[in-house]
């Protein structure tokens, strides 16, 4: 079973940055699976933030966009998530996600525990 370990959450304010890091066990299965970054706000939904192939090929959720960069060390099985021109509208507990497989828009069934963001003045 892979386990999930997210960090970096925290609180900020509108315009600033946070960076979350994902650290993954089992290093065979998660350096062929896709990674991703979702986020549940209050009474919502959970929904995609950003995801990436073991390649490096990226996707982004149209509302971070230009403001946030997923990226992923496969040596060091960890996925990172840098958030830049944080808004208020991102504030979320944010989860890490392995994919079902090498491809985008699988995810998988293990979570991390979350970690929260709170932007606010």
């Amino acid at each position: 079973q892979v386990q999930l370990v997210e960090s970096g959450g925290g609180s900020v304010q509108p315009g600033g940055s946070l960076r979350l890091s994902c650290a993954a066990s089992r290093t065979i299965f998660s350096r062929l699976h896709a990674m991703g970054w979702y986020r549940q706000a209050p009474g919502m939904q959970r929904e995609l933030v950003a995801e990436i192939t073991s390649g490096g090929i990226t996707n982004y959720a149209d509302s971070v966009k230009g403001r946030f960069t997923i990226s992923r060390d496969n040596a060091q099985n960890t996925v990172s998530l840098q958030m830049d021109s944080l808004k208020p509208e991102d504030t979320a507990v944010y989860y890490c996600n392995v994919g079902r497989s090498a491809g985008l828009g699988s995810p998988g069934t293990v979570w991390g525990q979350g970690t929260q963001v709170t932007v606010s003045s």
